[in-house]
């Protein structure tokens, strides 16, 4: 979904020089191989990328950061939501176009996929990796069990305590369970007992794999969750499930062996 595009005449005729502030725009560029039109990328991006040769930025929305995107000349410049209004109106000052996006469900993010093809001159590419991302995830769903859904939670950050995005409860259907809490927002831990998840999977962001499943144990409030009395806590590395983008394949990957490792405790049980 784009959130705020604001593409300037010059971006047009002229070799596109990309900051790409959003993990999920790098990983789409490198995967249609558009990686050379890259000037910068954020540190975070050479997690899901292969950026590492790149000048890398750090927190890209401090007013701090505009004179280090600046110094990369770039004609283009991509974020994601949530931006600071005044750290964008400084960059805007400059020759520049910026693109946010937005994405909440699957089918926005093809369609941030398309619409960077578009930008990158790859469109074919980028129908491509559309396809393929598609093949991939009806792969996961055909080995899903028949049986009944698990229920699972899945957690973003912790305090306040928030769901994962939509796509997450998408990318939890095709593994073969249900998210048992409305996606991408704050929960108390009243809703998660209510909910009583037999699962509940931790990617927190801009944590890779170091949420603790030990926070989760000791919430007063859980103690009867099916989830934490049968120590079915897991810990899934943010990237894979809070890019929107093909890191999303990996993850679900791993969701799925999560919830098979959980079906088969239970049938020991």
């Amino acid at each position: 979904m784009l959130s705020f595009c604001h593409m300037k005449k010059t971006i047009r005729g002229s070799p596109l020089r990309i900051v790409s502030l959003a993990p999920s725009a790098t990983s789409i560029l490198c995967a249609i191989g558009a990686k050379k039109l890259l000037v910068g990328v954020t540190k975070w991006c050479a997690d899901v990328a292969p950026v590492n040769e790149l000048p890398r930025l750090g927190d890209c929305w401090h007013m701090d950061a505009v004179d280090k995107i600046l110094k990369l000349k770039p004609s283009l410049v991509i974020g994601s939501v949530p931006y600071k209004q005044e750290t964008l109106a400084k960059l805007l000052e400059h020759p520049l176009s910026f693109l946010a996006t937005n994405p909440r469900t699957l089918a926005d993010i093809e369609n941030d996929i398309r619409m960077l093809g578009q930008i990158a001159g790859r469109p074919a590419q980028a129908e491509h990796l559309v396809i393929r991302m598609r093949q991939q995830f009806a792969s996961i769903a055909r080995k899903g069990s028949s049986e009944s859904k698990l229920r699972a939670y899945c957690e973003a950050w912790p305090n306040p305590r928030i769901s994962s995005p939509p796509w997450v409860a998408e990318i939890v259907s095709i593994c073969g369970a249900e998210m048992v809490l409305p996606a991408g927002q704050k929960v108390s831990d009243e809703q998660v007992r209510s909910a009583q998840p037999e699962v509940v999977v931790l990617a927190w962001a801009a944590t890779g794999d170091n949420a603790n499943p030990q926070r989760s144990y000791q919430v007063a409030a859980w103690k009867d969750v099916p989830a934490i009395r049968n120590k079915r806590v897991y810990v899934v590395r943010d990237e894979l499930l809070n890019t929107p983008g093909p890191p999303l394949v990996a993850g679900a990957k791993q969701l799925f062996r999560i919830f098979q490792k959980a079906v088969t405790r239970g049938k020991k049980r």
